[in-house]
């Protein structure tokens, strides 16, 4: 079991932080059921793979970073979907936060005219008003409203930019994680422009057991303000990257706790199996990507 250990402010994660979270929910892997049923080795061993025709990322022809382009995937769920200029989410009403966002980089994307210091975090009138969370409910909390669909990543329109700062695309992080690590995972998306076709990040909450001085497993989260604003556990991110040559698309999967982290820590210790993500979340990712690719490989360790 992995240990976490408490150095002043900052937890310091070990290596096998993957590993120690999908054993806390119990997930084994495909691999070694596989193994143990005899069937063959590899994540996508037990995924129907489907007849179609491979899509080419090239015949999506919208705008940089616009939210059409992310249905190209499918949807993780179907739950409360909201369409911005520049990302598509799915909004969970008891916990006032989102579910998921997904948006598209590029390297287009990432560069224009938007500017930040003209974006302000605003209520989304759009949910109902016993179901959206306020800047009154962060106030004073200790926590940032940490974006999911991260404002940088759309300076190609003002609008693009200004979407992010919707409070039905921020949940509660921790300070320390959501300016360091959280923001080097940012980064490191934005980076991958450069070697990948195409981009496409989900990005959402987690809300995992942790076991209590009973043994048993309990999952207990803080709530802010007057409407009782969730503060999740974990954030997950997943990377569906297109090759440049066309031929396939690679899946990174990330898992962090909203806790301080050691900033020593490389990100590859926090890449889990996908199936991790899936089964944490009620989410589906690796079926609406083999309608789309013959060729996925999914990288866990680095």
């Amino acid at each position: 079991m992995t240990r976490l250990l408490r150095t002043g402010a900052t937890l310091l994660v070990g290596a096998s932080f993957g590993a120690s979270v999908s054993r806390l929910l119990g997930v084994r892997g495909r691999e070694e059921e596989e193994e143990e049923a005899g069937a063959p080795l590899g994540l996508l061993g037990r995924v129907p793979v489907l007849p179609v025709a491979r899509v080419q990322a090239s015949e999506l022809t919208v705008s940089p970073g616009g939210s059409g382009s992310v249905m190209k995937y499918g949807f993780p769920s179907v739950a409360n979907i909201k369409t911005r200029e520049s990302y598509v989410s799915s909004y969970d009403p008891r916990t006032r936060t989102p579910s998921w966002v997904i948006e598209r980089l590029t390297p287009a994307s990432l560069n224009g005219p938007s500017d930040r210091k003209y974006c302000n975090f605003k209520e989304d009138e759009s949910i109902h008003i016993f179901h959206r969370a306020t800047n009154a409910d962060f106030k004073g909390s200790g926590f940032d409203r940490g974006h999911m669909a991260a404002a940088a990543n759309h300076r190609w329109s003002q609008k693009a930019m200004e979407d992010t700062f919707y409070l039905s695309n921020v949940a509660p992080q921790n300070p320390h994680m959501n300016q360091n690590t959280w923001n080097n995972l940012e980064k490191l998306c934005r980076s991958l422009t450069k070697h990948y076709l195409n981009i496409y990040v989900c990005t959402g909450p987690l809300y995992l057991p942790s076991q209590q001085a009973d043994g048993k497993l309990y999952v207990r989260y803080q709530v802010l303000g007057r409407n009782h604003v969730a503060v999740p556990t974990h954030f997950f991110k997943v990377l569906i990257l297109e090759k440049v040559d066309g031929k396939g698309v690679e899946l990174r999967s990330y898992v962090l706790p909203n806790e301080p982290i050691d900033e020593k820590i490389p990100l590859e210790r926090f890449l889990v199996p996908i199936e991790t993500i899936e089964r944490a979340s009620g989410l589906h990712f690796v079926p609406n990507i083999m309608k789309r690719t013959s060729s996925l490989q999914a990288i866990t360790a680095r």
